[in-house]
């Protein structure tokens, strides 16, 4: 488990610059396996589940962790795989609260 996965999420109120790329890379190194940090701007992975329920069922996990956190990942749900997209929309990139959420989602899978 990452230690990300033990913070919160904090809410962004604009005024702060997005991760730089040193930044974003050393957090994804203390991510699991499978994100990556797409364009400097989002984080994104795919997950793989055995059909179509099993892959709701996380989708609906996150979706419950997303309200918790007050931060929203964009979740793609599709036969047997969800793929979440996130970053922090209020500055159109990323922050640390966006791995925080990866890490919390990676645990989630099980």
């Amino acid at each position: 488990m990452s230690d990300l996965a033990e913070k919160e999420c904090v809410p962004c109120k604009g005024g702060v610059s997005p991760l730089n790329e040193r930044e974003a890379s050393e957090l994804l190194a203390r991510l699991g396996d499978g994100w990556r940090v797409v364009d400097g701007h989002h984080l994104e992975k795919g997950y793989r589940f055995r059909n179509f329920r099993e892959a709701l069922a996380f989708a609906n996990r996150v979706g419950e962790l997303a309200e918790a956190q007050g931060h929203h990942p964009d979740i793609h749900l599709s036969w047997g795989r969800v793929v979440l997209t996130i970053w922090t929309h209020k500055i159109n990139g990323l922050t640390e609260s966006d791995f925080v959420l990866a890490a919390k989602a990676d645990l989630l899978e099980q």
